[in-house]
């Protein structure tokens, strides 16, 4: 019954709204019906007198919204209840009188009753009708649209205005009467205001606790405007009606009491914001509305922890619109406000600490706090530690509202960075670095600010906040990121301490943590405050390293650090980097050596990277990390400069070479400081002397640094001879200079070997310097580059000292013979004897074999360099020794015949021979389709399981002496030797797949260099060997693929390639019936692998398909070679015998899995071969032993018809009547003897149809039908039929 009764309620106030005309009372006296209507409206007031205080607390807040339980506002409202039933009564009075609900229900018409007589105007004598005001606008106030609640807001304000106006003007105000039965009580203190305004006033403050839609920010809107246009409308009032409107009572539920509290909240801010306070206290400075005013909100901020915040934010929109006087007398007066300072610092209370400072800040008073704020105030004392740890729990429970940061942090970070501070760092330092270091604390006010900044990091951040809750480390970051965009870049180090870089390390060390979106955003905004700011970029990074010990990327598994280094494109910024991490490597106690603050980990996470940080230090220290990180770091700063003039680029490099060279390779016996006075520099040294793998680190990269200059130096530098360029030149001009420094020597001290080597080399260095700037562009680039092969070896002598001084003399010498003058002095104590003497290049190229095993990098780089120009002057004996060292075994074979070469009864593959079959046509077995062409990818070569011989390698040793031979072992015997010694280390084996590798790439450069030279048949024999043996490649599928790329590109594909006069088909002739013979070779697993593995017998095959292809390939470029060389008719010929013996097995032969395809593509290519062997052709196909080879065969017969029927008329003739006899003796044959198998004969009646065709084309059909006899014409009509028949019918 209750909600029926509220569903009638509800509609008839939503009828009024509407505009809905169900309902219209008619009062007229010459109506019959007067009496009975005017008993039911009584009757239906009186049902309604019960639910209407409940209907219209609802309804007028929101129109559609459902009514509220009808028990629970019963309860609530008792005093209102009172009223409303003395309003009802009143209203059915007048009802009696004649009430009339207006055909427009959205019109409320309030009108003057004169003399019982309506009158429809109004007059000046006071008589006339109040304008119209529509409350469908409290419909739109809920809207959602801010547009649509703006526009209504101001015709809400522009009508009641306008009633509130002709109001003011009549002259009886007590008898004006409400027409529209819409509540508007008498004893609200509104006496003063329309009855329009008195219940729109009344509907807003109910509105602001409607929680649909926008219903409170529109209803405050309204509000706030109608009280700030309507000055009728009185303060006190207002705030009476606020607190009984929306008065709280204990039986409200939960979702009832945060309405009426929110409600009260936007009411009292639309109070502030209407501004009618500060007209209160202007008309009356003695006022206490501003004291009752503020109470309210303190007594409301009391009551639940989320209202604090929005009260205290209304009461700072007070604070701001009042002048100071009304603040200190009534404000600051207000009761209970003094005692809520009082016990703000206890309770945790960061509202109050922010209304404190917005009131300091604009009376400049401090004793009206309590002890919240500092006495005397001043910034000094505000970041006071003392003071500080005070108000620490207040500033910790912000944290309430997160997501968002507290209205308290941007205070305070206003107070520590003003606006007004500029970073005048970022301006002076790209001038001049060091003018930046000395101008950090140029002021008072500067290192007041400082003070302050480290002092607020330390007791906030850092003591309060990181070691806290999870809420609390948020917090802590979301104040740094507050800090950033006022912060001068020379303070960095103050927000990024150790503590907070370990708080960053911890949490992103672990991802699953809580807390790891929160750092990983934060260095996003770090790394966005630096993106155009080289000062701030090398703060940051100095930073994070510094209090990480260089690790930060790698315990955070990140590339943060990297990123940010790579961003350095200008030179100014690279300097100031290259300085920057110097000074850090030289300042003693940079690296932070505070313990872990275990009371700062994050999710179990304190114990990521100690993996990382014990194989990263190596032979380091901990404290030494950084410093290495350092020395690695200088090399890479310039990596990503992008500058359009090399000089630029040059003096960043040399910056680093100086630095590099400083600590790697010397040492000062006077103190850490040394003055050059001829480069006019000082250099330094850290007071402790850094460990020697410190040093061999700087010496490594250093060789880089020189290294990647000689690559992006290019030929300009060395056409142009410009040695202000040349980093190398300058390298050996500082390193005499500061040599020849009495209290400067080097690190280590060298033995005579090692200095008489190291002598040698500086002085050579020297004089080739003074030649390449003297001679041609050829020979210059040879001289730059064995300059800085020289370079490298001197680096090599001190970072290992004992191990280079013989390869360096013998690159003295080298040098020596090749390109210094005489007048050059040199002792005469390694001058080989003339007679005996070995080939300038063959020591070159022996010194940098013996080189290559132990070469780090760099040394490897020159190397290559020296190699790439001398490599069209090595000689047959230094190419087989490079070719040596590739065809050594991995894993020496078992049984290893050294009596004879390459057996032609060997199986090159290692393969078992196929057993014999019992069916006849073994090569069916194997389709065609099973082909692969050459570049045709290779999975699984390591995998091959059956045990190959080793090929012998006796031809290698032909051409080299004792010595030369003695030499290769000596240095592929170091590499066994060194390995072995080496705990932990990599094993011999993988040395040697190193070493091998190593010399693949000399021997690329040389066929890169030397594609039509003879030399590169050999170098293809060599390394197509190394290839097909097992014990070469084995346990390496990276060398395996070298080897088959660089024959494939550099051989096969090349295009140029030997031929001409200087080949030699002797040469040629073993290598073509070597790989024929490969290509015809069957795969058949061992006897021995009863039940091989899927994947053992998928490696075995892959390796099978990759060296038949090399097989095929190799027989169409060797032929390529032959047919390119005027080679005479014996010769020819005996190549043509190779060919007929692979036919032969290829027919005889159930062994043989020759393709028929590989042969057919042969002719097609070389067609004088298969001239050469059409006549041997036709006998074998009359006679195979194998049909199916028969038929297979004559697909070879058919290629060859075709590409001489092409040729000339009457050569082809000539060619083809020589043939007669055989080839109708082969057609007699194949149709007398026709094959069982459909598909054979049709092969046969394929193959017999060509052969007519190309008859008849040159007119030889009398002479071919002649030489088939009578009963071989018979039995060819009668397999051939029509085809026979039609070339018959044409010889006749």
């Amino acid at each position: 019954m209750g909600s029926k009764k509220r569903e009638s309620s509800s509609a008839l106030e939503s009828a009024v709204e509407n505009g809905e005309d169900k309902q219209k009372l008619n009062v007229s006296s010459e109506n019959a019906d007067v009496e009975p209507s005017r008993k039911r409206m009584k009757k239906e007031k009186k049902k309604k007198d019960i639910e209407l205080p409940e209907t219209e607390s609802v309804n007028d807040a929101d129109a559609d919204a459902a009514p509220a339980s009808s028990s629970a506002h019963k309860a609530s409202l008792n005093s209102m209840e009172r009223k409303k039933h003395r309003k009802l009564q009143d209203k059915v009075r007048h009802g009696a009188d004649g009430q009339k609900i207006d055909s427009g229900p959205e019109k409320m018409n309030v009108e003057l009753k004169i003399d019982g007589n309506e009158s429809g105007g109004t007059s000046s004598s006071g008589g006339g009708v109040l304008p119209k005001f529509h409350i469908g606008v409290f419909k739109e106030l809920g809207a959602a649209d801010a547009s649509v609640r703006k526009a209504a807001a101001k015709t809400l304000v522009v009508e009641l205005r306008e009633v509130q106006n002709a109001y003011d003007k009549l002259e009886n105000k007590d008898e004006v009467e409400d027409k529209s039965n819409l509540e508007a009580e008498k004893d609200d203190g509104l006496n003063n205001c329309a009855p329009s305004v008195r219940y729109a006033v009344r509907r807003l403050i109910r509105g602001v606790s409607s929680s649909r839609e926008c219903a409170r920010q529109g209803f405050a809107l309204g509000l706030t405007m109608l009280v700030g246009m309507v000055h009728s409308i009185k303060l006190e009032s207002l705030l009476k009606l606020i607190t009984t409107l929306l008065e709280v009572s204990s039986s409200m539920k939960g979702q009832e009491v945060k309405d009426c509290l929110l409600g009260r909240l936007f009411a009292y801010g639309a109070l502030a914001r209407s501004g009618k306070l500060t007209e209160e206290w202007i008309s009356d400075n003695s006022s206490a509305l501003i004291k009752e005013f503020t109470k309210c909100l303190i007594d409301l901020a009391a009551k639940k922890r989320y209202l604090q915040e929005p009260a205290v934010a209304i009461l700072l929109e007070i604070v701001g619109k009042l002048p100071a006087e009304a603040l200190l007398k009534h404000l600051l007066e207000a009761p209970g406000l003094q005692e809520w300072f009082e016990g703000a610092t206890h309770a945790g209370n960061p509202d109050a600490l922010l209304l404190a400072l917005k009131i300091q800040e604009k009376v400049s008073i401090d004793h009206k706090f309590n002890k919240l704020l500092p006495s005397p105030f001043s910034k000094s004392a505000l970041f006071a530690a003392d003071y500080l740890s005070t108000i620490a729990s207040c500033l910790k429970e912000s944290t309430f509202c997160q997501p968002r940061v507290h209205s308290v942090w941007p205070v305070l970070v206003s107070y520590l960075l003003p606006d007004v501070v500029q970073d005048v760092d970022s301006a002076s330092c790209l001038i001049s670095s060091k003018k930046h270091k000395r101008s950090r604390k140029s002021s008072s006010a500067d290192e007041d600010m400082e003070k302050n900044l480290l002092c607020f990091c330390e007791t906030i951040i850092e003591g309060s906040l990181l070691t806290s809750s999870h809420d609390r480390k948020k917090l802590a970051f979301d104040v740094l990121s507050l800090l950033l965009p006022k912060l001068p870049a020379s303070y960095v180090h103050v927000i990024l301490s150790y503590k907070v870089v370990q708080g960053l390390m911890d949490i992103l060390s672990t991802k699953d943590s809580w807390l790891y979106k929160v750092a990983q955003h934060f260095l996003k905004e770090l790394s966005e405050w630096v993106v155009h700011d080289d000062v701030r970029r090398v703060e940051v990074i100095v930073a994070l390293q510094k209090h990480s010990n260089g690790k930060f990327d790698c315990i955070t598994r990140s590339k943060t650090v990297k990123d940010l280094m790579s961003d350095f494109k200008t030179e100014s910024g690279c300097i100031l980097f290259i300085e920057s991490l110097m000074t850090m490597f030289l300042d003693e106690g940079q690296s932070s050596e505070e313990p872990s603050d275990q009371s700062q980990t994050t999710d179990d996470n304190s114990e990521i990277g100690s993996f990382e940080d014990k194989d990263a230090a190596g032979t380091l220290g901990t404290t030494e990390f950084l410093k290495s990180w350092v020395v690695e770091s200088l090399p890479a700063v310039q990596k990503h400069l992008k500058l359009d003039q090399d000089a630029a680029k040059f003096r960043v490099q040399k910056e680093v070479l100086k630095f590099l060279a400083v600590q790697g390779l010397f040492s000062s016996s006077l103190g850490t400081e040394v003055t050059s006075f001829e480069l006019q520099e000082k250099f330094r040294w850290p007071k402790s002397a850094i460990p020697s793998a410190l040093a061999h680190m700087c010496i490594e990269q250093l060789q880089l640094l020189l290294a990647n200059a000689q690559k992006g130096e290019g030929l300009n530098t060395v056409a142009s001879g410009v040695e202000a360029k040349d980093l190398g030149s300058y390298f050996m001009r500082f390193l005499g200079i500061l040599y020849n420094i009495p209290s400067v020597s080097l690190s280590r001290a060298l033995n005579s070997d090692d200095e008489k080597a190291f002598k040698k080399l500086q002085a050579m260095e020297s004089q080739l310097s003074k030649e390449e700037r003297n001679c041609a562009t050829t020979d210059a680039s040879k001289l730059h580059a064995l300059r800085y092969l020289l370079i490298q070896l001197l680096l090599q002598i001190i970072l290992r000292p004992g191990e280079f001084f013989e390869a360096a003399c013998e690159v003295v010498m080298c040098c020596k013979k090749a390109f210094v003058s005489s007048d050059l002095e040199f002792s005469g104590e390694d001058e080989p004897d003339g007679d005996g003497a070995p080939e300038l290049m063959d020591v070159l190229v022996d010194t940098m074999l013996s080189l290559l095993p132990q070469s780090s990098a760099p040394l490897r780089s020159a190397i290559e360099q020296v190699f790439k120009c001398f490599c069209k002057n090595i000689t047959d004996d230094g190419l087989h020794r490079m070719l040596r060292v590739v065809k050594k075994d991995l894993k020496p074979a078992r049984h290893h015949n050294t009596d004879s070469e390459d057996d032609d009864g060997e199986d090159l593959l290692g393969l078992e021979e196929a057993e014999e079959s019992d069916e006849a046509e073994t090569g069916e077995t194997v389709d065609s389709d099973q082909q692969t062409d050459e570049s045709e990818a290779v999975v699984g070569v390591d995998a091959v399981t059956a045990q190959l011989p080793d090929a012998s390698d006796d031809e290698s040793d032909e051409g080299m002496d004792d010595d030369a031979m003695f030499r290769m072992d000596t240095y592929l015997a170091r590499i066994f030797r060194e390995k072995k010694n080496q705990a932990g280390g990599e094993t011999a084996h993988s040395q040697l797949v190193l070493f091998k590798l190593r010399v693949l790439s000399l021997l690329e450069m040389y066929l890169h260099e030397n594609p039509g030279k003879p030399q590169v048949i050999k170098v293809f024999s060599n390394l197509a060997q190394a290839f097909t043996n097992p014990q070469t490649t084995e346990g390496s599928e990276q060398l395996s693929q070298r080897i088959w790329g660089i024959i494939q590109k550099k051989i096969f594909k090349a295009k140029e390639y030997p031929k001409g006069e200087t080949v030699s088909v002797a040469v040629l002739e073993p290598l073509l019936e070597k790989y024929l013979k490969l290509a015809a070779k069957p795969f058949k697993r061992k006897k021995s692998a009863s039940n091989p593995s899927k994947k053992k017998q998928s490696a075995s095959w892959s390796r099978h398909r990759m060296i038949n292809s090399l097989a095929r390939s190799s027989t169409f470029w060797i032929l390529k070679i032959i047919d390119a060389s005027n080679f005479s008719e014996s010769e020819l010929q005996r190549v043509c015998d190779i060919l007929q013996n692979i036919l032969v097995d290829y027919f005889d032969s159930k062994k043989s899995q020759m393709k028929c395809e590989f042969l057919k593509e042969i002719f097609r290519r070389r067609p004088w071969i298969g001239k050469q062997l059409f006549g041997f052709l036709l006998e074998k196909c009359s006679c195979a032993k194998s049909q199916f080879r028969q038929v297979e065969a004559l697909d070879l017969v058919t290629e060859v018809l075709k590409s001489h029927s092409s040729a000339s008329e009457k050569a082809s003739e000539k060619f083809l009547k020589s043939h007669i006899p055989k080839l109708s003796h082969l057609i007699k044959h194949l149709v007398t003897n026709m094959p069982e198998k459909q598909a054979r004969r049709a092969g046969v009646r394929k193959f017999c149809g060509k052969v007519f065709q190309i008859l008849t084309t040159f007119k030889l059909n009398s002479s071919f039908v002649d030489a088939l006899e009578a009963d071989g014409c018979t039995a060819c009509q009668s397999q051939l039929g029509d085809a026979f028949l039609a070339l018959a019918k044409q010889e006749v």
